[in-house]
C-alpha cells in the first residue's frame, strides 16, 4: 500500500496511514465505529449532528482512551447548539474537525486559531473558492449518490469531482457511492487525493446504528433507495412506509408546510438508531447494494486493501 499511497496530500495532512475518512454519519458514528477507522489506518469521526454537546464530551472521552491515532469530529454547522459544540470541540482539544451543512467562513476562522484542521464538505464546484477564502485545510466533494442530505444539483460523483478539481487546488477528498477498493482507484482516477466512506461503515459491526437497520440495508437491491424531500433538503432513504407517505404527498401538491408535517421530528433517530423500520427515516447510499455483510472495520479495511491492489494490477494489465 506504501506505493498507491506515498506522498499522498490527505494522509499527509491528517497524519493517517491510508487516506479513507469514515463518514461522520448521525446515529452511527460514535466512539467505538471512530476509534476502530483510525486503529485501522484510516481516520474516524465522530459524528455530532446526532449529539448533545455533553454526549460528544462523552464520545470525546472515550475515544481518546480506544486510539492513540488521529481522528475528528464531523459537525453540521446547522446544528441549534453550534456554539456549545464548538466550545466541547476547542476545549477537548479536537485535532481535526470536518464541516458541512453550511458556509466555511463562519466557523473556519475559530477553529483555525484553535490550532485545529478543518475540512469542509460541498455538494458543486461552486463552492470551491469559497473554502479557499476562508482558508479551509481540504475539501470533501459529495455526489449524490450519498445517503442522507444531498446538495440540490443531484451531481453524480462522477462528474462532480472533475469539476471540483479543475476549481480548487486544495486536497480533495472524494464522496457519494464509494464503498470497495475499485471505486477508490477510480476516485483518484478523477483527481481526488483519498476518499470519504459512509454507508460501508455505516454497516460495520462497530456502527451505533439498530441491528434492524443494518440487515434492512444490506438486503437492498438497486434502485430500493431515492432522493426525496426535495422541497425541503434532498434527503436518500431506502425505502419503507415512510417513504411511501412522503411520496404520496408530493405527488397531491404537497406544500413545504405539509411536508414539515409529515417528516416531524426525530425520524433519522426512530429508523437509525431505535430500528423503526415502517416510520423511521433510513438514510444509506446507493452502495448499500453492494453491500452483503455487516462485517468489523478490520475487516472492511483490509477488503479495501485488497481490493485497490488487485485493481491496480488489473488496471496494469
Amino acid at each position: 500500500m506504501e506505493k498507491i499511497f506515498s506522498n499522498n496530500r490527505v494522509s499527509e495532512l491528517l497524519n493517517i496511514e491510508v487516506p479513507i475518512i469514515q463518514g461522520g454519519m448521525v446515529w452511527c458514528s460514535g466512539w467505538r465505529l471512530g476509534s476502530a477507522v483510525s486503529n485501522n489506518g484510516g481516520l474516524g469521526l465522530l459524528g455530532a449532528g446526532s449529539m448533545y454537546p455533553e454526549v460528544l464530551h462523552e464520545h470525546i472521552q472515550k475515544i481518546k482512551k480506544a486510539t492513540s491515532k488521529p481522528w475528528g469530529v464531523n459537525v453540521p454547522l446547522l446544528y441549534p447548539d453550534i456554539e456549545q459544540l464548538m466550545k466541547v470541540i476547542t476545549d477537548e482539544g479536537v485535532k481535526i474537525v470536518f464541516t458541512s451543512a453550511g458556509s466555511p467562513a463562519k466557523w473556519t476562522p475559530y477553529l483555525k486559531e484553535h490550532g485545529i484542521k478543518v475540512v469542509h464538505v460541498i455538494a458543486n464546484s461552486r463552492l470551491a473558492k469559497k473554502c479557499e477564502d476562508a482558508g479551509v485545510d481540504a475539501i470533501v466533494a459529495e455526489g449524490f449518490e450519498a445517503g442522507g442530505h444531498e446538495g440540490r444539483e443531484e451531481t453524480s460523483t462522477m462528474n462532480l469531482i472533475p469539476l471540483v478539481r479543475n476549481a480548487t487546488s486544495l486536497p480533495l477528498i472524494a464522496a457519494g457511492g464509494i464503498g470497495c477498493g475499485q471505486q477508490i482507484m477510480a476516485a483518484m482516477a478523477l483527481g481526488a487525493d483519498g476518499v470519504q466512506i459512509g454507508s460501508t461503515f455505516a454497516l460495520a459491526q462497530e456502527s451505533s446504528a439498530h441491528p434492524k437497520f443494518k440487515e434492512y440495508a444490506i438486503n437492498a437491491k438497486e434502485g430500493d433507495t431515492m432522493l426525496t424531500l426535495k422541497q425541503l433538503a434532498p434527503v436518500r432513504l431506502l425505502k419503507n412506509h415512510f417513504f411511501k407517505l412522503v411520496e404520496e404527498a408530493q405527488q397531491k401538491g404537497a406544500s413545504p408546510e405539509e411536508l414539515k408535517e409529515i417528516l416531524g421530528k426525530g425520524r433519522a433517530k426512530k429508523g437509525i438508531f431505535e430500528g423503526d423500520l415502517e416510520e423511521g427515516e433510513l438514510e444509506i447510499g446507493q452502495v448499500a447494494a453492494l453491500i452483503k455483510e455487516i462485517k468489523p472495520v478490520s475487516q472492511i479495511m483490509e477488503s479495501l486493501m485488497e481490493e485497490i491492489q488487485e485493481t491496480k494490477k488489473r488496471i496494469c494489465k
